[in-house]
């Protein structure tokens, strides 16, 4: 398996107006393509402007694929720039992780 961890982090006291704008204009579509996340948190403390979700894929193979249909979306693109007019976002982290030898692999959306 092959998880996509991205974090994001928002301007002061714009998460829940980032994340409101997620759920109506990026969610389904992102889940569409992609499958549902593995899970999708938000801060209950520590960096209170930060939020993570986690996608599983069979391997970089199908990622690339399911990201490449995600991206050739025209609802993804209007979410995209949904977001960047609204400028919630300061900046983005993503990592790609495999699990470690004694964890037993989730199952790929």
């Amino acid at each position: 398996m092959l998880y996509d961890v991205r974090e994001y982090t928002c301007r002061p006291n714009t998460l829940k107006q980032q994340l409101a704008l997620y759920q109506e204009h990026g969610f389904a579509v992102q889940s569409r393509h992609l499958g549902p996340p593995l899970c999708f948190l938000a801060p209950d403390v520590g960096p209170v402007n930060t939020y993570l979700h986690i996608w599983v894929y069979a391997d970089a193979a199908d990622r690339e694929r399911k990201r490449a249909a995600l991206a050739a979306d025209p609802d993804w693109h209007a979410y995209q720039a949904a977001s960047a007019a609204a400028g919630n976002l300061v900046s983005q982290e993503n990592r790609l992780m495999t699990d470690a030898p004694f964890m037993r692999p989730a199952t790929p959306g």
